[in-house]
């Protein structure tokens, strides 16, 4: 598999789980490029070693720039993994998720839905030409992509819009030798951002920063011969759901 690592690589988002990627691709010697809009985050990977470059990941032309900056800096790219958590909106601005669907309203969808798989639809699309061809694309999203629960129906839509659009550009770049695939975590990442809910949990129930890193190594070392397109990670002691 070591013949199959990629040599560069880049990472979108530089906080939490961006921040863990990059830096285990940095200690498995591959050149690791970061792309994310807070300073503060960029320079804490750039004292690692990684190569910052202050973008918005959710723009097309601001990506594109990003993506062909980092081929220029770290060489022919590899694999490019979107570890961005599009932003939620403000606290009190509407019920958490969207709230129950007979009171939802189409602003709450835009708020919700839309920017979820808007952020994905970029990242495939400027992906896909940075490779040209070669390569990995990995997609990271939670559980709401494989189903949904009461008063979460619209950030499960986004989610769902999500799988389906990496789902359909699997189908689309694989014959041309790029491998495309989801990686849904499916539980409570334990991290500063959920520290507060994760306070309530046993360890066994939150999935750790590794254990997505593990999954990203083991998608980003297949051979052409057998590609995973959809990659499932649940903590041990959380729920399983097939």
């Amino acid at each position: 598999m070591s013949e199959l690592r990629p040599k560069a690589a880049v990472i979108l988002g530089a906080r939490n789980l961006g921040a863990a990627l990059a830096t285990d691709l940095l200690g498995r010697d591959v050149r690791v490029a970061v792309v994310a809009r807070t300073p503060s985050d960029l320079a804490i990977l750039r004292a690692r070693g990684a190569v910052t470059i202050p973008a918005d990941a959710s723009d097309p032309d601001s990506l594109a720039a990003a993506l062909e900056r980092a081929s220029s800096e770290i060489g022919r790219l590899d694999l490019i993994v979107n570890a961005v958590s599009p932003a939620r909106p403000a606290v009190g601005a509407t019920a958490f998720g969207g709230g129950p669907i007979a009171a939802a309203t189409v602003d709450a969808m835009e708020t919700w839905t839309v920017p979820v798989a808007q952020q994905t639809l970029v990242f495939l699309g400027a992906a896909a030409r940075a490779l040209d061809g070669h390569g990995t694309l990995i997609q990271v999203t939670g559980a709401p992509a494989r189903r949904t629960n009461p008063e979460r129906g619209l950030v499960s839509a986004g989610m769902a819009a999500v799988r389906a659009l990496t789902h359909a550009a699997a189908q689309e770049l694989r014959e041309s030798g790029i491998h495309v695939a989801l990686l849904i975590v499916d539980g409570i990442i334990e991290s500063p951002k959920t520290e507060a809910m994760a306070a309530r949990l046993s360890p066994d129930a939150l999935v750790r920063h590794d254990d997505v890193a593990h999954a990203v190594d083991f998608l980003a070392t297949q051979s052409q011969r057998g590609m995973t397109h959809e990659l499932v990670v649940t903590p041990v002691g959380g729920r399983w759901v097939p």
